[in-house]
């Protein structure tokens, strides 16, 4: 809220009155409100961004929502509501999720929360053509532990070697694909000796390529 509009708002709680813009009478309101933020508001106001006598005044009774990842036993019941929603809304078969896509869900950090959660609900139901919604029709990923870390702080140097291996992995898995899983074949298209493909491939868990 820009800090003039958050001055208006604290003399109105504070006065019960106000004027209409271009009016010239003042009106009496009675009103109760109800806030919402998705930002620390005490950050906030320790970088001048939010008014400190307009946050006391608000915050008489505050309620902190934990994040959905904090509340876990709500994600079968929340996927439940937006299933039955999105089927309905979409005029389609009542659908039900697996029981390896609720664990997914289960697993997953969701960074987005509810939101998040509802947008992929909705994906799922118009990827299925089923009546159950299995881990593929989900298109959410669980970070690496590696990936985990990574999030959390690192320096430059660690940050360029994780993505290096990425690339990697993925040069690795794109060639083996070409050449049917022939692992000589590939070192020679990638210009490694095959010893240093085999370690790569090990160190990758590339173990979804059969050779042919």
């Amino acid at each position: 809220m820009d800090p003039s509009l958050q001055a208006k708002l604290l003399r109105v709680l504070q006065e019960k009155k106000f004027e209409r813009l271009g009016g010239t009478q003042t009106i009496s309101v009675d009103i109760r409100m109800i806030v919402a933020s998705n930002v620390d508001l005490t950050e906030a106001i320790a970088n001048k961004k939010f008014r400190e006598d307009l946050y006391y005044r608000i915050s008489v009774f505050p309620i902190t929502i934990p994040p959905l990842r904090d509340r876990r036993d709500d994600i079968p019941a929340l996927a439940e509501h937006f299933l039955n929603k999105y089927c309905m809304d979409m005029k389609k078969h009542t659908k039900r999720l697996s029981k390896d896509a609720l664990a997914l869900l289960d697993k997953y950090h969701w960074p987005g929360n509810v939101r998040e959660l509802e947008n992929t609900i909705e994906r799922a139901i118009i990827l299925c053509e089923g009546r159950v919604i299995g881990q593929d029709h989900l298109a959410i990923r669980i970070p690496t532990a590696e990936e985990i870390r990574l999030r959390e702080g690192a320096g430059l140097k660690e940050v360029g070697q994780h993505a290096q291996m990425i690339a990697e992995r993925a040069m690795i898995i794109r060639v083996l694909k070409q050449t049917k899983g022939n692992k000589r074949k590939a070192a020679g298209v990638m210009q490694i000796d095959y010893t240093t493909l085999f370690e790569k491939i090990k160190k990758y868990s590339i173990d979804t390529i059969k050779e042919v």
